[in-house]
Parts: structure tokens; C-alpha cells; sequence
């Protein structure tokens, strides 16, 4: 008998251990990838960008490179240049300028070419794949291709994963849409769910109470897909008209879909804080003349309150973590949000939403796995004060 626990005792010890390592190694790998990304040149890889070695301009962040080459920079002088308007020059426009026989069979000619084009027109910005161009000679230099920074992570306004010749990857956009869909759900959902966790807890009698919790149970079942399906072809069209706006799919929209999903973890966790409140302080409020709703609002909410709290900070992880239903409601507007009827995009529904499309290993690819890291940090933190709300909610118990 006392080798069969040993040995059980063993089998329990080391299934923790490897589900600790599995879980060790995903986090490890999870930042391993998404650091990645600071490692990645701001210019598409492959690629460069020349100028003429007499422009004073040494380097450019990414958004100043996505200005130029959208017509909102038109001037060097804008960007620490001379007063001269900027002239793009790009690998395809080469070929209306010389023929084939000009440039070569293997463009070996084209470097040539490129330097005498920025020797004539200094103001030139040139967007050229690296491997055309081995060797650069004056007048023509290289703008220095620097690593992307944290910075341009945490602090870009735009998410613009594809365009050329710098990506975008600011996460201000996503982390506000998360925020705000997230927060603006609990707001909802809090006085529903806590409604009836004090109903189930100290009103309903035990034929309701019943009824009405496998129907809870019930709606966390329901898989998120469905939530989906069901703001997309009700809530969308209601909010579309109440909102009279052009499209119904909106951060307010997505709100709803995730209050609707949060009840079950607002209603259970508060309504067992509610329950766990001793009868002695009960029965004290009673002796002393209080009615049974100043004992609810007065003793029973006082006293969970820490259990209530860590209810919210677990509804709240779970609307940020949420992904298909989100993605599907919200209109996936990788922009800052200015109103709770603008379309948003969430962290998670980014990932999803674009990850089957990033070439593995590749700048998007890292770009999304730093996502992760980001959303891992979001709940790891909502998970630890959640742990210290509740262990207040016990000490206190005790």
C-alpha cells in the first residue's frame, strides 16, 4: 500500500513539474519570438532607401518614411533637409527611364544609372532592393537602416503591418480598442451580474436558485463563435439604427457581445463571496432591527466586497482575452478610438485576423507574437491582483 502511494505521490509530483516546464517554455518561447522584432530593420528588409550624399538627412523613423512616401512629408526641409520638394524614385520607375540593354542582363548597369539620376536631382529619395545595388558610390549614400525600436512599439499611433517601405507596428490603437471594448463591457455587466448574484444569494429560494444557475452555467458553455454570430446578425443591425451610423460594427457593439459573456464569471465568483459571509453577522444585523435589504447593502456587499472586486478583475481578463467574438462585431479599425461608435480592433482579434497571413519568421510574424507578450503581461497582471483580492476575501473569512 505504501509503494502505491509513494508511486502516485511520484506520478502527481512529476505531472507538475512538466506541465510547469511546458508552461516555462511556451512563455520562453512566446518573448523569444516576439523580441525578435527589435532585431528587424525599420526598411523592409531587402530592401534600402538613397539619397544623394550631399542631403544632410542621415536617418528617418518610420512613420516620417510612411509620411514621404504617402505625399504628407513633400519637403526635405520638414524633416531636417534643405528647402527642395521630395522626389520618389522607385524600383519599377527605373524601367520607363532606360531600356533593358541600358540597365544590363543582370542590372549590373544599375547602380550606375542610380548614381547618375541622384547626381542630377539631389532631391531624390530612391526605394531600391538591396541586392541591385552592391556597391554605393558617390553622390549617392544610403539612409542609415537602423534596428525598429521600442519606442516606435510602444508609442506608434499606427498599425500597418504591410505597408512599404517601413512597416507600422504602434500599439497604442490596439491596446486603447482592447482597453476600451474591455472596461466598457464590465461597466455593463457589472450591475446585471451583481443583480443576480445578490437575487441567487440571499432572495431566491432554492427551487429559483435552481432554474437559474444551470441557465448560467449554460451561457458560459456556449462557444464564443456563437456570440459572434448572434451580435452580428442582431446587435449589429439594433445599433446600426438606435446609433443611426453607417455601420453597426463598432467598439459599443462589441462591448454588449462581451458583457453578455462576462455575466457567468460576475455572477459566480460574486454570488459565492455573497454566500460565504457568516451567519453570525447576519443574524447580528437582524437582532439589531435591520431590514433584510439594509443587511444586504450593509453587512453581506461590505463584507464580499473583496470577492465582488476579484469578480470584476476576472470579468475584466475575460474580455480582454476574447477573440472570435470581438473580431467579428467590432470592424477591426486598427485606429485610436474617439468614440465608443467608432470601429476598434483588439489585441487579440489582430492576432487571429492576421497571423495566418504573416510569413513566418518575418517582421509581421514577430510583430504579433509581441502581441502576445503584451496580452500575456495584461492578464498575468489582472490574474495577480485578482490572487490578492481573494486572499483578502479568505483572510477575512478565517
Amino acid at each position: 500500500m505504501k509503494i502505491l502511494e509513494r508511486l502516485l505521490e511520484g506520478m502527481f509530483k512529476m505531472s507538475s513539474a512538466i506541465t510547469s516546464i511546458v508552461i516555462l517554455l511556451i512563455i520562453i518561447f512566446l518573448f523569444k519570438e516576439g523580441f525578435g522584432l527589435f532585431r528587424s530593420p525599420v526598411v523592409e528588409k531587402g530592401y534600402g532607401l538613397y539619397i544623394n550624399s550631399k542631403n544632410p538627412v542621415t536617418d528617418l523613423n518610420p512613420t516620417q518614411i510612411k509620411q514621404i512616401f504617402d505625399g504628407e512629408i513633400e519637403n526635405w526641409n520638414e524633416i531636417g533637409g534643405k528647402d527642395e520638394s521630395i522626389y520618389l524614385l522607385r524600383f519599377d520607375e527605373i524601367f520607363s527611364i532606360y531600356s533593358d540593354e541600358e540597365l544590363g542582363e543582370n542590372y549590373q548597369f544599375l547602380p550606375q544609372k542610380l548614381n547618375n539620376i541622384i547626381s542630377e536631382n539631389s532631391n531624390i529619395i530612391a526605394f531600391f532592393p538591396k541586392k541591385f545595388m552592391p556597391e554605393i558610390s558617390s553622390p549617392t549614400k544610403e539612409i542609415a537602416n537602423k534596428n525598429i525600436g521600442i519606442p516606435d512599439f510602444i508609442y506608434g499611433k499606427e498599425w500597418l503591418p504591410t505597408t512599404t517601405p517601413s512597416p507600422l507596428f504602434g500599439i497604442i490603437p490596439l491596446v486603447l480598442g482592447t482597453l476600451l471594448v474591455s472596461f466598457l463591457a464590465i461597466l455593463i455587466a457589472l450591475p446585471f451580474g451583481l443583480g443576480v448574484a445578490i437575487y441567487l444569494s440571499e432572495i431566491a429560494n432554492n427551487k429559483v436558485r435552481g432554474m437559474i444557475r444551470p441557465a448560467i452555467e449554460l451561457l458560459a458553455g456556449i462557444p464564443s463563435v456563437v456570440y459572434g454570430f448572434f451580435g452580428l446578425v442582431i446587435i449589429v443591425p439594433i445599433v446600426q439604427k438606435m446609433g443611426n451610423i453607417s455601420a453597426g460594427e463598432t467598439a459599443f457593439t462589441g462591448s454588449l457581445i462581451l458583457a453578455i459573456m462576462a455575466l457567468p464569471t460576475i455572477i459566480s465568483i460574486s454570488e459565492d463571496a455573497l454566500r460565504n459571509t457568516p451567519l453570525a453577522l447576519r443574524e447580528s444585523s437582524y437582532a439589531l432591527g435591520a431590514t433584510q435589504w439594509q443587511t444586504i447593502y450593509k453587512v453581506v456587499i461590505p463584507f464580499a466586497s473583496s470577492g465582488i472586486s476579484a469578480a470584476i478583475i476576472l470579468g475584466i481578463g475575460r474580455a480582454i482575452g476574447e477573440t472570435m467574438a470581438v473580431l467579428m462585431v467590432t470592424g477591426n479599425g486598427a485606429v485610436i478610438p474617439h468614440s465608443i461608435f467608432e470601429s476598434v480592433r483588439t489585441i487579440p482579434a489582430t492576432i487571429a485576423a492576421e497571423l495566418g497571413e504573416a510569413p513566418m519568421g518575418g517582421t509581421h510574424y514577430q510583430a504579433l507574437f509581441l502581441l502576445g507578450c503584451v496580452l500575456f503581461l495584461f492578464t498575468l497582471v489582472l490574474s495577480i491582483i485578482s490572487e490578492i483580492i481573494s486572499n483578502k476575501q479568505t483572510s477575512k473569512s478565517a
